[in-house]
């Protein structure tokens, strides 16, 4: 089964952390019904690379079975590390960012990695608010979450 997952996040500059993150999962079953799920949630004191891998987080752990998926995301950082290969080094080989430059976001890297572990990804580039309607509903999930009263606290986030 295809399953489409649009992910972003969304910096607003709440007083108390920068933004909250969001993804929809698309999906036609056996009949030919579309469905879709949405999730975000509150807003999170952290840094806009950490929400959006987040988000592809949240998406990916959604699936409760081995799927196909094509993961959407505004996110350079986040296509670019798969397409062009440089989790293989980052992650895999503990390879370091240019000269001494130390991996950042190791922890959503790995978990990232293992939720991504049991399905078949391809990662596309969608650059933002450029009309596509999944992406820009994504957009508003992430800010009715950076909106949101809810707050989480990431630990991992640099200070």
């Amino acid at each position: 089964m295809l399953v489409k997952i649009f992910t972003d996040g969304s910096a607003r500059g709440n007083p108390d952390g920068p933004g909250g993150y969001g993804a929809v999962l698309q999906y036609t079953d056996p009949k030919g019904v579309l469905h879709e799920r949405e999730y975000s949630q509150g807003y999170i004191r952290t840094t806009n690379n950490r929400m959006e891998l987040m988000a592809a987080i949240v998406g990916l752990e959604a699936l409760n079975r081995p799927c196909e998926v094509e993961l959407y995301s505004d996110s350079k950082y986040l296509i670019d590390a798969f397409n062009q290969k440089w989790i293989d080094g980052w992650i895999r080989k503990g390879w370091k960012r240019g000269k001494n430059e130390p991996v950042k976001n190791v922890d959503l890297w790995q978990r990232l990695l293992k939720a991504k572990e049991p399905h078949q990804v391809t990662f596309y580039w969608v650059k933002g608010h450029d009309g596509h309607p999944e992406n820009e509903r994504c957009d508003q999930l992430a800010t009715t979450a950076a909106d949101g009263d809810g707050k989480i606290e990431d630990p991992g986030a640099p200070v």
